[in-house]
C-alpha cells in the first residue's frame, strides 16, 4: 500500500463526463490499496472568466476580493469530484484549502505556502476516506482566502504530497509525460522516462508548460517524486509510468542533453552609447527592479575608446513598454545615444545534467546552428545549460536542428 497525492488540472476536469473519468482513476488507485488524496484545479477556462469579471469591475481590484473571486473554480471542482467517488461507492470529501488549513504568507494572488497541518487528513486517509483538496489556495495570516498565483495548483499537489509523506505525486495533464521537446514543432520528439528536478526546473523555467516552476523547486526541495502523465489515457498512474521528476541519484546513466526547451516570451532591448564607467550597471538595472521587470540575458560589448559601451539585455514581452518608459526616464543619467526593441526573438536553450562532466556542449550548439545560417544575437549559460536568443522566424527550424544534433531523435 502507497500514499498518493493526484493532481488533475483544468483540461482533466473541463467537464463532467471529464470529472466521472478522473472519479475512475481515482478509485483505481484505491481498489489497488493505496491512500489517495485528489487535489483538482478549476474547470478549464473557469479561472479565466472569473479574472475578466475582476478586471470587468475595477482593473485595479482589492487583491483579497479577487482571491476571494478566483478561489471559487477549485471549490466547485472538488465538491463535484467528490460527489463524482461518492456516485462509485468510494467514501469522498471535499476540502477548501482554509478547512485543512494550508498556511500561506499575506501576499493575495501570488501566496507561497508556509505550512499545512494534515492531522485530520492523515486520520481521514487512514480510515479509507479519499481527500479531494481545491489546489490554487490557503488561507492568509489574516483569515482570508490566498491563491497561489496562476499554476498553483502543481504547488499545491507537491506541497501536500510533502506534508503528508506521500510515496508519490501523480500531476494529470493533458500531455502524457516530459519529451524531449514540443512534440508538436519536432516529430521526433521522444517520452523521457526520468528526468532530474533540477533539469526539470530549467525546462519549466525556459518555456516548458508542463509543470510550474514553483512545483519543481518545492519537489526538488522536499525530495518529492513527481510523475507526469496523462488524464486521457484509459490506466492510473500506478499502472502507466508517465515521466518521472526525481533526484538525480535515480538516474543511472545520465545523457548529454536531455531536452530543449524556447520560450517566445521574449523581448531585446539594446542600448547604444552608454556612458561607459562604474555604476552604470546599477544605475541601469536598479530603476527596472524597482518596476519589477525582470531581466534575464545580459550582454555588453566591450568599449574600445572607453567612453561609451552598447548593453543588451531581454525582458518578458509584457514588461517591454514598462521597461522602455523607465530607461527612457532614466535617459539623462545613463547617457545613453539610442534605445533599440525587438519583440520578434525567441529563447531556445539545450538543457541537461551530462553537461558537467561532458566538454564543447556550447560549441555543438553554436555549429548546429551556424549551419542552419541562424544567427546567435544573445548567449548565456549556466551549469546545466545553454541558451541563446535567435530570430523568431527560426525557432522550429533551430529546434529540430537541434534535436538531432544532440541525438534526442526517436528511432
Amino acid at each position: 500500500m502507497a500514499r498518493i497525492v493526484l493532481k488533475f488540472g483544468g483540461t482533466s476536469v473541463g467537464d463532467i463526463d471529464r470529472i466521472k473519468n478522473v472519479a475512475r482513476k481515482v478509485k483505481a488507485e484505491v481498489d489497488a490499496g493505496h491512500q489517495v488524496a485528489v487535489v483538482v484545479s478549476a474547470m478549464s477556462g473557469v479561472t479565466n472568466k472569473l479574472v475578466e469579471y475582476c478586471a470587468g469591475i475595477s482593473p485595479l481590484h482589492d487583491a483579497r476580493e479577487y482571491d476571494a473571486v478566483v478561489a471559487s473554480g477549485e471549490q466547485v471542482t472538488s465538491g463535484l469530484t467528490a460527489l463524482a467517488l461518492q456516485e462509485l461507492g468510494i467514501p469522498a470529501r471535499s476540502w477548501q484549502g482554509w478547512q485543512i488549513p494550508i498556511r500561506t504568507d499575506d501576499v493575495h494572488a501570488k501566496a507561497r505556502i508556509c505550512s499545512i497541518e494534515t492531522e485530520e487528513l492523515e486520520r481521514r486517509l487512514s480510515s479509507g476516506e479519499v481527500a479531494v483538496v481545491a489546489g490554487f489556495q490557503g488561507v492568509s495570516p489574516n483569515g482570508r482566502i490566498a491563491t497561489l498565483g496562476r499554476g498553483g495548483s502543481d504547488t499545491s499537489a507537491v506541497a501536500l504530497a510533502a506534508a503528508l509523506k506521500a510515496d508519490r505525486c501523480d500531476i494529470y495533464t493533458d500531455v502524457d509525460g516530459v519529451y524531449t521537446t514540443d512534440p508538436r514543432i519536432v516529430s521526433k520528439a521522444r517520452k523521457l522516462s526520468k528526468i532530474t528536478y533540477e533539469e526539470m526546473l530549467e525546462m519549466a523555467s525556459l518555456g516548458a508548460k508542463v509543470l510550474q516552476t514553483r512545483s519543481v523547486e518545492m519537489a526538488m526541495k522536499h525530495g518529492v517524486r513527481v510523475q507526469v502523465l496523462s488524464s486521457f489515457e484509459k490506466a492510473a498512474g500506478s499502472e502507466l509510468p508517465g515521466t518521472l521528476v526525481v533526484d538525480e541519484d535515480e538516474i543511472v546513466e545520465q545523457e548529454l542533453v536531455s531536452g530543449i526547451a524556447y520560450s517566445r516570451d521574449e523581448a531585446k532591448i539594446t542600448l547604444i552609447g552608454v556612458a561607459d564607467r562604474p555604476g552604470v550597471a546599477a544605475g541601469l538595472f536598479g530603476p527596472l527592479a524597482d518596476s519589477s521587470v525582470n531581466v534575464d540575458m545580459i550582454v555588453q560589448n566591450v568599449s574600445e575608446d572607453g567612453a561609451s559601451t552598447d548593453i543588451t539585455f531581454t525582458v518578458s514581452k509584457g514588461d517591454l513598454e514598462r521597461a522602455r518608459n523607465v530607461l527612457e526616464a532614466a535617459k539623462g543619467e545613463l547617457q545613453y545615444r539610442r534605445l533599440l526593441a525587438d519583440s520578434n526573438v525567441v529563447k531556445v536553450s539545450v538543457i541537461g545534467v551530462g553537461m558537467r562532466s561532458h566538454a564543447g556542449v556550447a560549441q555543438r550548439m553554436f555549429k548546429s546552428l551556424a549551419e542552419k545560417g541562424i544567427n546567435i544575437q544573445v548567449i548565456s549559460t549556466s551549469e546545466i545549460k545553454v541558451s541563446v536568443l535567435i530570430a523568431e522566424e527560426y525557432t522550429e527550424l533551430a529546434l529540430r536542428a537541434l534535436h538531432t544534433a544532440y541525438g534526442l531523435d526517436a528511432a
